[in-house]
């Protein structure tokens, strides 16, 4: 599982060829024990949660990344490494 980004104790990973499930794009995020999967481009809450005051600071992250997040996505889905995103600062 490709970690594309980590910030503020959070760590952002993409799963390859991971579109059957969810059957759509999305993310997994941890925090400490909570874990959350996100869909993208919305970060709508597929599964899990995370505390809401890291889960919003995630949701800023991939407002900011969006096009990154779904080039991502693309790359993940086909089996192909994803990229590395910048971390919320």
């Amino acid at each position: 599982m490709p970690v594309i980004s980590m910030f503020y104790g959070i760590i952002v990973s993409m799963y390859f060829l991971d579109n059957r499930r969810h059957q759509r794009p999305h993310l997994h995020v941890r925090y400490q024990e909570h874990e959350v999967v996100l869909a993208i481009p919305d970060g709508e809450v597929l599964e899990e949660s995370i505390p809401g005051s890291k889960l919003k600071l995630v949701l800023a992250w991939m407002e900011i990344h969006r096009d990154e997040l779904l080039a991502d996505w693309e790359l993940a889905a086909s089996g192909q490494q994803p990229y590395k995103i910048e971390p919320l600062k």
